[in-house]
C-alpha cells in the first residue's frame, strides 16, 4: 500500500464509517482480481462503500478536493471490460444502494439504485406480470448501474431496442459531487433526454450512476423459439426475409456453424428467431415464418417450454463461461446485411472460435475465443472496420490489452468526446485512461 493509501481510508471512514470502508487488503478476492485487471500496479487506499446517494456525494466531493483517482463500479460483474485505468487511488462500489425507489406498476415505470441487481428487479416486476426488457450479460448477477454504464441490452434488443431507450430518467454524482438529475419519472418526459444517453455505455467515465428510472412491458403469455440452419446463401436470404416482413420475434439472432454443431442444431449457420406474446401469435406467426422459408431448404428446430429454456442458457453459457487464462470476448458491429457473411468470413480465419453471435436486426454481437493472437485478432477487427463496423476488447488478458488497442478505431468522433470528458470530468478522476482514446 502506498504513503497515500492510509490517509485515503481514514478519510473516507470518517464520514462513511468503519463497515462501510474496506480495506483492500481485507476486500473480497474475486472484486480485487477484477479491479486488478483493469487498474495494474496500481496501490488502492480501500474500497468505499456508500448506502445512499448523498453519502456517494460525499465520496466524490473528497475525491475531487484530494485529487483522487476513482474506480467506480457497483457488483463488478462486467468490471473486466473495456480498457485499463490509470493510478487509480479509491474504488467506489454502489453495491449497497440497491433499494427499491417506486415502482409505478399503472405507469409501467421503476425507479431503483444503481446497485439493484437485475435478477431481484425482475422478480420483483414480475410479481406484477411487468419486467425490464433487457438481457444482458451475467443477468444473474449483473447490477443495473452496471448494466447501464457498459450499455449492455442482448437479444431482446430486437424487439425492444436499447437499453438506453429503456432510461427515462437517471440521477448521477458528478466529478465535484454535486448530484445531478435527467428525465423524470414518467415515459412522456422527455426533459435531459440526450443526457440519459450521454452516460449510458460510458463506463463510468462521466459520473457515477445512483439511481435509475425505466420504461416496463408486460410479461409475455408463451415463448417459442424456431431454429434455422443450412448453407451461408439460405440463411442470408431467410434472414432479409424475416427483417422484411410483418412478424415480430423478439429475438432474431444468426449463430457461426461450430456453435449450431456444438449446441446439436445441424449443420451450417444458424438463425435463431424466438417469438414471446400469446400463445394463439406465436402459432400463427411460426406457421408464417416457416412458409416464408420453406423454399430455402433449411433444417429446422422448433423448440419451447423447458428446451427453449435449455437452448438460450447454453447460447449464454458459451459465452460467459469463467474467464480462462487465455480466453478473450469482444463486441462487434456489423452492417445487418452482410452479418452472415461476416460469419462465414469468421470462421475462415483460424482463432480458436468458440462462439460468434449476431444480433440479426442491429448488427451487434459477440465473439468469444479460447485464445487469440494480437494480429488473428486485428485481422478480425478488419473484417468488421471494412464494412464501416467495429470490434472492440470486452474481456482479455491484461498482456493483450496492453498491446492492442481495446476500442479500435473512434472515426472522427474523439475530439468531441474529448471535449465532454473535459467538460464532466476536468480533473479526470473517473475511471482515467480507460475509455476510447484514453479518455
Amino acid at each position: 500500500m502506498s504513503s497515500i493509501a492510509p490517509s485515503i481510508a481514514q478519510s473516507v471512514e470518517s464520514f462513511l464509517g468503519a463497515e462501510n470502508t474496506v480495506s483492500w487488503d481485507a476486500a473480497d478476492s474475486g472484486l480485487r482480481s477484477q479491479v486488478a485487471q483493469v487498474a495494474p500496479n496500481t496501490q488502492i487506499g480501500c474500497i468505499a462503500y456508500p448506502q445512499n446517494q448523498e453519502q456517494l456525494a460525499k465520496v466524490m466531493t473528497c475525491a475531487a478536493q484530494n485529487r483522487w483517482r476513482l474506480l467506480p463500479c457497483s457488483g463488478g460483474s462486467k468490471l473486466h471490460w473495456g480498457g485499463t485505468a490509470d493510478q487509480i487511488d479509491l474504488v467506489v462500489s454502489t453495491a449497497r444502494m440497491n433499494r427499491l425507489i417506486e415502482h409505478a406498476v399503472g405507469d409501467l415505470t421503476v425507479t431503483v439504485e444503481a446497485g439493484m441487481r437485475l435478477a431481484e428487479l425482475q422478480d420483483i416486476l414480475g410479481k406484477e406480470s411487468q419486467f425490464l426488457a433487457i438481457d444482458p450479460a451475467y443477468a444473474d448477477r449483473a447490477t443495473i448501474g452496471g448494466i447501464v454504464a457498459t450499455g449492455d441490452t442482448g437479444s431482446l434488443r430486437q424487439r425492444y431496442n436499447s437499453v438506453r431507450d429503456m432510461v427515462i430518467g437517471i440521477s448521477f454524482v458528478r466529478s465535484d459531487g454535486e448530484i445531478a438529475k435527467a428525465g423524470g419519472r414518467v415515459v412522456k418526459n422527455v426533459a435531459g433526454y440526450d443526457l440519459m444517453k450521454l452516460l449510458t455505455g460510458s463506463y463510468g467515465t462521466l459520473g457515477i450512476i445512483s439511481q435509475i428510472t425505466f420504461r416496463l412491458y408486460p410479461l409475455p403469455a408463451a415463448s417459442q423459439t424456431v431454429v434455422l440452419t443450412g448453407d451461408s446463401g439460405a440463411i442470408a436470404q431467410a434472414t432479409a426475409t424475416l427483417l422484411a416482413s410483418g412478424l415480430t420475434p423478439s429475438a432474431i439472432d444468426l449463430i457461426d456453424a461450430q456453435t449450431v454443431k456444438a449446441l446439436g442444431l445441424g449443420k451450417g449457420v444458424g438463425l435463431i428467431s424466438r417469438f414471446q406474446t400469446i400463445e394463439v401469435s406465436i402459432k400463427e406467426q411460426t406457421k408464417q415464418l416457416l412458409a416464408l422459408e420453406q423454399p430455402l431448404g433449411l433444417a429446422v428446430t422448433v423448440r419451447s417450454g423447458d428446451d427453449e429454456t435449455t437452448l438460450w442458457q447454453q447460447l449464454r453459457e458459451r459465452i460467459e463461461a469463467s474467464p480462462q487464462p487465455s480466453s478473450v470476448t469482444c463486441k462487434i458491429g456489423v452492417l445487418p446485411a452482410q452479418a452472415v457473411q461476416t460469419l462465414t468470413q469468421f470462421d475462415q480465419v483460424d482463432a480458436n472460435l468458440t462462439i460468434a453471435q449476431i444480433h440479426a436486426g442491429s448488427g451487434l454481437g459477440v465473439l468469444r475465443f479460447e485464445s487469440i493472437s494480437s494480429d488473428t485478432l486485428l485481422k478480425m477487427r478488419s473484417i468488421c472496420e471494412v464494412q464501416g463496423g467495429f470490434l472492440s476488447i470486452q474481456a482479455a488478458p491484461l498482456s493483450l490489452k496492453q498491446t492492442v488497442d481495446v476500442w479500435g478505431s473512434s472515426g472522427t468522433a474523439l475530439a468531441l468526446m474529448r471535449r465532454i470528458k473535459q467538460q464532466f470530468d476536468p480533473q479526470a478522476l473517473l475511471s482515467p485512461g480507460r475509455f476510447v482514446g484514453g479518455i
